[in-house]
């Protein structure tokens, strides 16, 4: 059966370097780094010390108290930025099938702050401490019911959980239900609120971040020789999916098209990426495939690209081997230089990014890049943005356990 054609006409971001996606964009145009010392819980004895998060937020300027009590962080941030991609497509939610609106929104860890609230409340108060709220704010699943219940749609609902990779594998399964007819529409995407005390502690455990504590807006250096580890970071990324004949018919804005996909796994760790790169390889080899273009077709990939000694390195000889000469030809770039590893939302909110690379003709920068390493010598796109029209590029991101992801979008040409 014939695939329909998928496009993009709704966006929502919510992240350390711009709240709402005209601001993301702005911040990732202009090289800001969201990377600050944390003063809002003691970090005295944390080997690092700063994290990427979301300043000033206050959850009563987009939602009433009530609801805000009723959901943990992560659940917020996926109902503000499913919102603004609601409402950015400019679809009349009154003139369309409900039960054509699919919504697949995940969580990398969930709730995990409400898990650390009602653990210390088990703790000191016993059964009767634990709030009724307590499994509905934990589950990761909930974001997308929520978003559901909000707006009524109907469709198939759900999330799919795969750590970092959980923004993007969310996105093509709902490409996936628009191409094959069993929607109309979508909200999909990823979100994620890690930045406590608990949080920081998990992740400062598994040494995996950066511990440049005396600057930290410089820490996430991916690619650079000096790079020592990744920066925690926060928030949501969220697209309005539709069939492309919907789109047109309502004479909607498109930013562009999604094209194909390719899921792997390393099978290798559960937390290292297989120095050879063959999950990430399977991936965007599979990502050409689905989407039935060749490797000199492709002008951009937004990397994966942490700023981990080995996974810039392994995701960087996966590109050589997939698009050989070319891989030098192409503009890469990090954007978690900038906004920190958003965990199971950087595949959403690095897909924007891509997208509106696209869209806009304009590649951000992978910043705080000072000292070459001679393992990481593609064109990454240095601390400065850099206009190149796009026909074709690509979102990598990969998770913990093995898990790979990559996502073609493309220039809208009707």
């Amino acid at each position: 059966m014939a695939k329909r054609r998928v496009v993009i006409t709704g966006i929502g971001a919510f992240s350390p370097i711009g709240k709402g996606a005209p601001e993301f964009w702005n911040g990732l145009i202009s090289g800001k780094s969201g990377a600050k010392s944390i003063d809002n819980f003691d970090v005295t004895n944390f080997p690092t010390r700063f994290a990427a998060q979301i300043e000033d937020y206050d959850p009563s300027k987009f939602m009433n108290a009530k609801e805000a009590r009723r959901m943990d962080k992560f659940c917020q941030y996926a109902m503000i930025t499913a919102d603004e991609a609601v409402r950015d497509s400019g679809i009349d939610l009154d003139l369309i099938d409900k039960n054509r609106v699919s919504v697949l929104v995940g969580s990398g860890i969930g709730g995990m702050q409400t898990f650390y609230k009602q653990a210390v409340e088990f703790y000191e108060g016993g059964q009767r401490a634990i709030s009724p709220f307590f499994i509905p704010m934990l589950i990761p699943d909930m974001a997308a019911g929520q978003i559901s219940i909000k707006y009524g749609f109907r469709g198939s609902n759900f999330c799919a959980v795969s750590a970092c990779a959980t923004g993007s594998h969310n996105i093509g399964l709902a490409y996936d239900a628009i191409a094959h007819d069993q929607s109309d529409y979508a909200v999909c995407g990823g979100s994620e609120a890690p930045v406590f005390g608990m949080g920081l502690a998990g992740f400062n455990a598994v040494r995996a971040m950066s511990t440049r504590n005396d600057s930290p807006e410089t820490a996430s250096r991916p690619f650079d020789k000096t790079r020592d580890g990744f920066v925690l970071g926060e928030g949501a990324g969220m697209m309005m999916l539709e069939s492309l004949d919907s789109a047109i018919k309502r004479g909607a804005r498109i930013y562009g098209e999604i094209t194909g996909y390719g899921f792997s796994a390393d099978a290798y760790h559960i937390t290292a990426p297989d120095p050879d790169g063959k999950g990430v390889i399977l991936a965007m080899s599979t990502a050409l495939e689905s989407a039935g273009i060749k490797p000199e077709d492709v002008e951009h990939i937004n990397m994966h690209g942490t700023s981990t000694p080995l996974g810039d390195v392994a995701e960087t000889k996966s590109i050589k081997k997939v698009f050989g000469d070319h891989a030098y030809k192409m503009n890469l770039n990090s954007t978690k230089s900038m906004t920190g590893h958003m965990l199971g939302a950087a595949g959403a909110a690095e897909s924007i990014a891509t997208l509106l690379a696209i869209y806009h003709g304009m590649i951000p920068p992978t910043i705080n890049y000072e000292n070459p390493d001679p393992d990481c010598d593609l064109n990454y796109t240095i601390n400065e943005a850099e206009a190149r029209d796009i026909t074709y590029g690509i979102n990598n991101a990969f998770g913990f356990g093995g898990h790979n992801t990559s996502l073609v979008f493309k220039k809208f040409q009707e």
